[in-house]
C-alpha cells in the first residue's frame, strides 16, 4: 500500500508544481504553448524525481515521505543510472497504457496477463531490476547481513 501512496504523491506533487509553473506563462503565448510547456515541464520534472533523486536519495519526493526505498536486486545496492531511466520509461510510457490494451483485448486471457518482454511475472518485480522496499525493512536487512559477515 505504501507504494501506491508513494506514487499517489510523486504524481501530486509533479502535477502540483508544474500547475504552479505553467501559471505564469499562460499568458505569455496561447493556448498551445501552455499545454506544449506543460507537458515539457512535466516529463522534466518526472525524469528529475524518478531518476536524479532516486540516485541521490535512493527514493523519490514520494517515497521518501512514505519510508520506502529503491534498491538494486539481488544485492540490495543503489541502482544505477541506466536501471532507474529503464524504470522510468516504463512507468512512463508502458503502464499508463494498460487499461487502454485490457479494454480493447479478450475478455478472458489464457495465457495471464499481457506482459513486455523481460518484464517479471510477479507484481513486486520490477523490470529494470530494481525494487521498492520499506525504509527499516532495508536497515534490518543490513544489519543481519553485517552480523553474518562481522
Amino acid at each position: 500500500m505504501r507504494r501506491y501512496l508513494a506514487v499517489g504523491l510523486d504524481a501530486y506533487l509533479c502535477l502540483l508544481t508544474v500547475g504552479l509553473l505553467v501559471r505564469s506563462c499562460l499568458n505569455a503565448g496561447g493556448t498551445g504553448h501552455a499545454v506544449a510547456l506543460l507537458v515539457v515541464q512535466l516529463v522534466v520534472l518526472s525524469f528529475a524525481n524518478q531518476v536524479l533523486l532516486t540516485m541521490a536519495v535512493r527514493a523519490s519526493a514520494g517515497k521518501l515521505i512514505m519510508g520506502v526505498r529503491v534498491i538494486r536486486l539481488p544485492d540490495a545496492g543503489r541502482p544505477g543510472f541506466r536501471r532507474l531511466v529503464l524504470r522510468w520509461l516504463y512507468g512512463l510510457l508502458w503502464l499508463p497504457l494498460q487499461p487502454w490494451h485490457r479494454l480493447r483485448g479478450p475478455a478472458a486471457e489464457p495465457s495471464g496477463p499481457e506482459r513486455p518482454a523481460g518484464c517479471p511475472t510477479e507484481p513486486h518485480e520490477d523490470l529494470a531490476g530494481v525494487r521498492q522496499v520499506r525504509r527499516s525493512d532495508l536497515r534490518h536487512y543490513r544489519a543481519a547481513v553485517e552480523g553474518l559477515t562481522g
